[in-house]
């Protein structure tokens, strides 16, 4: 199915880093996922829900659990529980008057403590989670780069259309509401998006660091950003870097991919705070 855009890859780069098919999905897959990841980053930073974020991965382990449980396949049990996981949240913090990261610290113990009594009361589920846990970028299928490619598409759409406001409900939810903004509506959509894309990005990255591949480009970019489009930009761009340079690195040195993508990320971070360190003092 993907024989063309294999071609069509070693063409344009001729690098023996993607020689091999499975390094050519695996390019492919964070092609389409460090983008996603990078755009809606930029609004978990700035509606600081990077708590939030990891409340979702973590239900994984349950979703994952649940899966072979049920003898469903596992990516759908995840992304389900994931997405409910995140209504959960969203419900429970218009209902409530406690504070957010306790309602998402709540729902983060739920999750993860369901996860371990059903890993606990099933024995050889822990080799399963393995993957999960860690990310197994090279083992990625074409189906599921195919998956990719539709979550980036459609997150391109949501952010096209509702980019400035969330952003301005992430700076002031009641002038946002004063604007006309359905402040509410917008919430739930935003919740069921970031939702969906740690889920499908815990195939690639793990549980582990599928936090950091939302989190790291949205601040890289919040440090050299003079405006909210540009910081959307720059955290695209960085993610995409971060995603080639360390697909190289992890050939090169055999090294784990998503956690190499991770450290390029962070090494950019450390490069660019001085610029916002040097901002402030002017």
């Amino acid at each position: 199915m993907l024989e063309p855009v294999y071609q069509l890859i070693e063409t344009v780069a001729p690098v023996a880093w993607l020689g091999p098919d499975f390094m050519k999905r695996a390019f492919l897959a964070m092609i389409f996922i460090a983008p996603a990841c990078a755009g809606v980053g930029v609004l978990v930073v700035n509606f600081r829900m990077a708590f939030f974020s990891d409340a979702v991965s973590h239900s994984a382990f349950t979703g994952v659990a649940l899966g072979v449980l049920l003898g469903i396949n596992p990516m759908i049990t995840l992304v389900a529980l994931g997405v409910l996981v995140g209504f959960m949240v969203t419900r429970i913090k218009e209902r409530s008057d406690l504070p957010t990261d306790t309602i998402i610290g709540v729902m983060f113990s739920i999750s993860v403590a369901l996860g371990v009594v059903i890993i606990s009361a099933r024995r050889g589920l822990s080799r399963i989670l393995e993957s999960f846990l860690y990310g197994n970028i090279l083992a990625v299928s074409e189906p599921e780069v195919g998956v990719m490619a539709l979550l980036l598409v459609a997150v391109v759409v949501f952010l096209a259309l509702s980019y400035n406001r969330l952003f301005l409900i992430g700076i002031n939810d009641a002038l946002a509401h004063t604007r006309g903004v359905r402040v509410k509506l917008y919430n739930y959509v935003f919740a069921a998006v970031l939702a969906l894309v740690v889920t499908v990005s815990i195939r690639v990255i793990g549980i582990l660091l599928v936090t950091a591949m939302l989190i790291l480009p949205g601040a890289c970019a919040r440090n050299i950003a003079r405006s909210a489009g540009e910081m959307f930009w720059y955290s695209v761009i960085t993610a995409l870097v971060s995603a080639v340079v360390g697909l190289a690195l992890c050939f090169y040195f055999d090294t784990a991919p998503g956690a190499t993508v991770i450290l390029v990320s962070g090494i950019i971070f450390i490069l660019t705070y001085p610029v916002r360190m040097m901002r402030r003092s002017f």
